[in-house]
C-alpha cells in the first residue's frame, strides 16, 4: 500500500515537472513569437508624399555638397567627389535603415529598448570624455568614427515619447517631483557629458527637443517658466568659461570689427549671401568656397546655396523643411497612440530645429555655433541615422487609422 502511495507521489512529480518544463518552453516560444511579431512588416502605406519630400531634399542636398565642397575635397584629398563619395555611401546605408525602420513596428522602440538605447549611448558618451574619443578641432566628439552625439539625439526622443505615453507617465506630468523632474535628471546626465565634450550645439539641441516633447505631452507651463531661469544661468556658464564661445557672442553684435579674427566665419558668409541675390551667381560659380569660407561643405552649406542660387533657391531649401514639418505634424496627428505621435514630434521637431538654428547662424540672427544643415551638411553617419529616423516616421504613417 505504502508503495502505491509512493509510485503515485513520484508519478505527480515527474508529471508536474513536465508541466512546467512545458510551459517554460511554451514561455520562451510566446517570448519569441512576441519578438517576431514586431519584425514582420506592416501592411500599411506609407506616407509617400513625406518620402517624397525626403527623397528631394536628399538630392538637393548631394548636389549642393558637390558645388559647395569641390574645391575643399580638391584642396585637402586630390579629389573634388571625395564628401560626394563618402556622402553617397551614408545615403546608400541611410536607405537600407529608413527602409527597415518604414517596414518594423515603432512599438519595439519602447520599454526596455528605450531603456537599453539610452544607458548604452550613456556609456558611449562617458567612453568619449575619459580620453578614448577623437579630438578634432579643439573638441572631443568622435568615438571609433562617428559621434555618439547623434545617437543620443533619437535616444532621448525615443525613452521621452515611450515614458510619456505610458499611463503613469501621463498621471504623473502635473506633478513636478514626481513626474517632470524625473526627465529634467535623464536630460541633464547627457547635458553633463555633452558639454565636457565639449558640444554646445548638441546641448541647444537636444534640450529644446526634449522640451518639446514635454510641452506636447502635457506638462504644466508653469514648469518650463520655472525652470527657465537656471536654464539660461547654466548658458551663460558655459558661454563664460570658454573664451571662444564669449567671442562668438561678441562677434554676433558686430561681426565685421575683427574680420581677421572671430568676425572672419560670419563675415564670409554673409558676404556669399549678399552676393547671390536674387537668382544667384549660378551652380558651381560660388567664389566664397575657395578657401575663404571656412566649412562650405558643412556648417556653412546653405551661404554657398544662397550665392549660387540666390534667394530662389534659399527659400525652396526653407520651403521644402517647412513642408517637412506641416506633413510630419500631420502625421503625428494621424497617429495610432500617443507614443507613435510623440516618436514623429521628437523625430521632425529635432531635424527642423537643427535647420532652423544653422540656417539663423549663418545668417548672423544667432551667435556662430556648430549645427550642420540635415540633408546638406557633410556627414555619411548623421546622414544615415535621420534618414533612418525618417523611416521611423514613415513606419507611424503605415498604421495610421486615418487617411492621410
Amino acid at each position: 500500500m505504502e508503495s502505491n502511495r509512493n509510485n503515485i507521489r513520484n508519478n505527480h512529480k515527474r508529471t508536474a515537472v513536465k508541466r512546467t518544463s512545458t510551459n517554460k518552453r511554451k514561455g520562451g516560444t510566446q517570448n519569441v513569437n512576441s519578438f517576431i511579431k514586431y519584425l514582420r512588416s506592416v501592411k500599411g502605406t506609407p506616407d509617400y508624399f513625406f518620402l517624397a519630400i525626403v527623397i528631394i531634399l536628399l538630392a538637393y542636398g548631394i548636389m549642393m555638397l558637390f558645388s559647395a565642397g569641390s574645391a575643399k575635397a580638391y584642396s585637402d584629398y586630390g579629389d573634388v567627389l571625395y564628401f560626394v563619395k563618402n556622402q553617397l555611401l551614408g545615403i546608400g546605408i541611410g536607405a537600407v535603415g529608413m527602409y527597415l525602420a518604414s517596414k518594423i513596428d515603432y512599438h519595439i522602440y519602447g520599454g526596455k529598448i528605450a531603456e537599453l538605447l539610452y544607458g548604452g549611448c550613456t556609456v558611449l558618451l562617458i567612453l568619449v570624455v575619459v580620453g578614448l574619443g577623437t579630438t578634432v578641432n579643439g573638441a572631443t566628439r568622435w568615438l571609433f568614427g562617428f559621434q555618439p552625439s547623434e545617437i543620443a539625439k533619437i535616444a532621448i526622443i525615443i525613452l521621452f515619447s515611450y515614458k510619456l505615453s505610458q499611463p503613469s507617465g501621463q498621471k504623473n506630468l502635473k506633478k513636478f517631483k514626481k513626474g517632470f523632474l524625473p526627465y529634467l535628471v535623464l536630460l541633464g546626465i547627457y547635458v553633463i557629458l555633452l558639454a565636457l565634450e565639449p558640444h554646445f550645439s548638441c546641448i541647444i539641441l537636444i534640450g529644446l527637443t526634449a522640451m518639446l516633447l514635454l510641452f506636447v505631452a502635457g506638462a504644466p507651463l508653469k514648469y518650463f517658466i520655472e525652470i527657465a531661469v537656471p536654464a539660461v544661468i547654466g548658458i551663460v556658464v558655459l558661454i563664460m568659461i570658454e573664451p571662444y564661445r564669449m567671442a562668438r557672442v561678441m562677434t554676433f553684435f558686430d561681426p565685421f570689427a575683427d574680420m581677421q579674427g572671430s568676425g572672419w566665419q560670419i563675415a564670409q558668409s554673409l558676404y556669399a549671401i549678399g552676393s547671390g541675390g536674387i537668382f544667384g551667381v549660378g551652380l558651381g560659380q560660388s567664389r566664397q568656397k575657395f578657401l575663404s569660407l571656412p566649412e562650405p561643405h558643412n556648417d556653412f552649406i546653405f551661404s554657398v546655396l544662397s550665392e549660387e542660387l540666390g534667394l530662389i533657391g534659399a527659400t525652396l531649401l526653407i520651403f521644402l523643411f517647412i513642408l517637412l514639418l506641416v506633413r510630419g505634424i500631420k502625421i503625428a496627428a494621424k497617429a495610432p497612440d500617443m507614443f507613435g505621435m510623440l516618436l514623429v514630434v521628437g523625430i521632425v521637431g529635432i531635424v527642423t530645429l537643427q535647420a532652423l538654428i544653422n540656417i539663423a547662424v549663418v545668417t548672423a540672427s544667432i551667435p556662430v555655433t556648430g549645427m550642420p544643415l540635415p540633408f546638406f551638411s557633410y556627414g555619411s553617419t548623421a546622414l544615415s541615422i535621420t534618414m533612418t529616423e525618417m523611416g521611423i516616421v514613415l513606419n507611424v504613417s503605415r498604421q495610421s487609422k486615418l487617411p492621410i
